[in-house]
């Protein structure tokens, strides 16, 4: 992995990108490089995860390498079957439309139950350094639609979705965590995968405003947001949401009115089109705080990174806020928690 070499411009602020990186420990040609590089922060997959001490090295590690301590770092830790951190060194948690199928019959228990799964994610994040959490998916539920989102998303009814993502939010907030709404404008009706291929949805805009967009407006002050790479014909027919500047500025900063930072889905999915600095520089271009590269692969973010500017001053403006949303949690018994949780869903 040749990647010590590469040659990156000073900046006042950090390049608009977050990495991940091959494994479980730092190498040096990786150090080199996120010293040069200056990525924003950081994104774990389960290739990364292998004991608590080993993250705690290897977040540590990443901070060090830019040199910045509140870098944030990233993980889907959704419950179910999107989980970096797994059994037998982490807890199963259970997937979002477990809530969401409780919540249709018995609001007040399945609003406890997802409190203290929330803060539980938290509490296991935390303890190992990660502090950005890719939840909650604000996606609905649609028949005959891919199961890429699936019981990954709480469900088909927008308030309910909405309701249920306030929770997640608030709590992860409320334990040092930050969460990131995704995926926006809305992922639930794409009929294929798009880590595989382009979504394309034809529904007409007063339908998607009616359902699909309404967990992400009535969450719009979300400090962290990620869009879809899914294209929408009655907005934007040639682009996917995370490469277009209209779907960007009219539907996610605009009628939904979103003002967090946005990210950019993974541009290594195969639903995007063009090199890897074609699909950077497209979603920078198109209003997306930072080009989001999950896989690790030197070749790749090297050409992100040849491409990607620094931070504007809004996209710092934004990163800032968010931060300030974080509280300091108190103590709390995980073992307790997870009794009650055991009790409520009857997980065990």
């Amino acid at each position: 992995m040749a990647i010590a070499g590469v040659r990156m411009t000073d900046s006042v602020n950090p390049k608009a990108a977050i990495f991940g990186c091959e494994g479980p420990v730092l190498s040096a040609a990786e150090e080199s490089f996120f010293r040069s590089a200056d990525p924003l922060g950081f994104i774990l997959f389960a290739r990364n995860c292998e004991s608590p001490d080993q993250l705690r090295d290897l977040t540590s590690a990443l901070r060090a390498s830019i040199g910045r301590e509140d870098a944030p770092i990233l993980i889907d830790q959704e419950g179910g079957r999107v989980a970096r951190l797994k059994p037998p060194q982490w807890r199963a948690a259970p997937p979002p439309g477990l809530f969401g199928r409780l919540a249709s019959h018995d609001w007040e228990r399945a609003a406890e139950a997802l409190r203290i799964n929330t803060e539980l994610l938290a509490m296991e994040l935390s303890d190992v350094g990660i502090d950005v959490d890719c939840i909650p998916m604000l996606d609905l539920q649609f028949p005959g639609a891919s199961d890429v989102i699936g019981n990954r998303s709480f469900g088909g009814d927008p308030k309910l979705v909405a309701g249920l993502g306030k929770i997640v939010c608030d709590t992860l907030l409320a334990r040092g965590v930050m969460p990131v709404i995704k995926h926006m404008p809305g992922h639930g009706r794409a009929r294929v995968d798009s880590h595989k291929e382009l979504p394309v949805v034809g529904t007409a805009l007063p339908e998607l405003c009616a359902s699909d967009f309404v967990p992400f407006e009535i969450l719009a002050d979300a400090p962290w947001g990620m869009t879809a790479h899914v294209v929408f014909t009655d907005l934007d027919p040639d682009q996917p949401a995370t490469t277009s500047s209209k779907v960007i500025t009219e539907v996610i900063r605009g009628s939904i009115g979103f003002q967090g930072l946005l990210l950019s889905d993974d541009l290594s999915m195969e639903a995007l089109q063009g090199s890897l600095a074609q699909r950077a520089a497209r979603a920078l271009q198109a209003g997306c705080d930072i080009a989001l590269h999950c896989n690790g692969k030197a070749e790749e973010m090297i050409a992100i990174a040849e491409v990607a500017p620094a931070m504007t001053p809004l996209a710092m403006r934004r990163f800032a806020l968010a931060r300030t949303r974080l509280q300091q949690p108190a103590g709390a018994d995980s073992d307790l928690l997870q009794r009650r949780l055991e009790q409520l869903v009857n997980v065990g």
